[in-house]
């Protein structure tokens, strides 16, 4: 079982859960297990940023391995780029959290490692020595082109639509896309205004971006779309012209739909995760589309999508992945996706949105010392009476916090609401009496 990975590679508060230190033991490991490797290294806007590249670039070089320094780049710009030259891929960001948290992403030809290897690279980081090294040396190497070579794929990728005309507002969350979703989107002819660009190290997801749509949504007045990014830009949550949101179930429906009239929906299928809303498997049943649902984690829903050949799925959370386009969930994807089909069908954000309805849904976040909470009896009892009420319960340990997700949905708001606070409180209970 992984314990320093989590969903997401490895993540916690700078200095504390994650220090130099340990970045540089996972440079010289990983650098071990792969001699003479090429490595790409980039990272989001965080202060912590430059100080973990450096450290674990000297572990790599350390091991032997030459390093790519490609700056600051959305994740699935790494993704794109291994892929593309056969090399691994180091990621250091924790995405959507406060700035004082950083992370670890590994991936190896633009997909992130499996679990397997995620294990191997614990059980090695235990040995105590890690002086081991080759007699000769690594190198470093500016790669700079990165984000050039990451504009270029991306514009190409969606030449073949005629954007003109379409006005834009982006909240890049003053995080890595603050240029290349801009650039990208000009490139293509969109007409773009931009908020919350100017990263300073600490406001990164700091009230913008994705987990806070509101307050672009002030601003969406006289623009066709609203695109919102998290902290690396792996997802994207969308506004519509009337401030409408639409969040990454509502995209799947719509671009689902499309694809399946374009005959581009592969084997009639849309990989989601269990927290995805019933609307959404309800949208898609009505219009003859297939769903499976998944753990919750890019990583499962990549791996139920090569398990069952499909290639869009995703999370509610604007993480959806094209797999005829990228390797990963790329928000800038998704967003030039949609407005392809408000090219391709001449109806504007508003009636999109529209499409797929969304069932009342409610979820809570309850901090834990100790997510084993999760598998307790008198839980599971309680969730199991609650859902005879009709309602459809989630309950998980996130795999990226110290938090134990409490979620519910059905047709009746006030009651879901009342569900979801019941099982937050016998959570907070447990979590008492475990401290005791």
């Amino acid at each position: 079982m992984r314990e320093l990975f989590g969903t997401d590679g490895i993540r916690g508060v700078y200095n504390q859960d994650l220090t130099e230190d340990l970045a540089y033991k996972v440079g010289l490991t990983i650098g071990s297990m792969h001699p003479d490797g090429k490595f790409l290294i980039v990272r989001d806007t965080r202060e912590s940023g430059l100080a973990l590249e450096k450290a674990i670039a000297s572990g790599l070089v350390k091991s032997g391995a030459t390093v790519y320094l490609g700056g600051i780049l959305p994740t699935p710009a790494a993704a794109l780029i291994t892929k593309m030259k056969n090399w691994f891929g180091v990621v250091i960001s924790a995405s959507h959290n406060p700035y004082y948290y950083n992370g670890i992403k590994l991936m190896k030809s633009g997909f992130k490692l499996a679990d397997e290897e995620e294990i191997e690279i614990e059980k090695r980081l235990e040995v105590k020595d890690h002086s081991f090294s080759k007699h000769d040396t690594g190198k470093i190497i500016d790669f700079s082109e990165a984000e050039k070579i990451y504009i270029e794929t991306i514009s190409n990728m969606f030449s073949d639509v005629d954007f003109h005309g379409i006005s834009v507002v982006v909240d890049t969350s003053n995080g890595a896309a603050y240029r290349t979703t801009p650039m990208v989107l000009e490139k293509l002819g969109i007409k773009v205004t931009c908020y919350y660009n100017q990263p300073d190290g600490k406001n990164i997801n700091d009230n913008c971006g994705s987990l806070y749509p509101q307050y672009l949504a002030q601003k969406i007045s006289g623009f066709d779309l609203g695109v919102l990014h998290d902290g690396d830009a792996d997802r994207c949550i969308l506004l519509s012209k009337k401030g409408g949101e639409i969040n990454g179930d509502k995209i799947m429906g719509i671009l689902a739909l499309s694809m399946k009239r374009e005959k581009r929906l592969k084997n009639n299928l849309v990989v989601a995760t269990i927290m995805s809303n019933f609307g959404l498997e309800i949208f898609l049943k009505e219009n003859q589309i297939d769903m499976i649902r998944t753990k919750v984690g890019d990583r499962y829903v990549l791996e139920q999508m090569l398990k069952s050949d499909a290639n869009i799925g995703g999370e509610r959370s604007g993480h959806i992945i094209f797999l005829d386009r990228s390797t990963t969930g790329d928000g800038l994807i998704t967003a030039l996706e949609f407005l392809r089909v408000m090219v391709l069908s001449q109806r504007d954000s508003s009636e999109l949105e529209k499409q797929v309805n969304d069932l009342p849904q409610y979820m809570v976040n309850v901090e834990v010392k100790n997510k084993a909470i999760v598998d307790h009896p008198h839980l599971k009892e309680k969730v199991s009476q609650l859902q005879k009420n009709g309602f459809r319960i989630v309950v998980r340990a996130s795999g990226t916090e110290p938090v134990i997700r409490v979620m519910a949905e059905g047709q009746d708001e006030s009651k879901i609401k009342a569900a979801v606070e019941e099982i937050a409180d016998l959570v907070r209970t447990l979590g008492e009496f475990q401290r005791r």
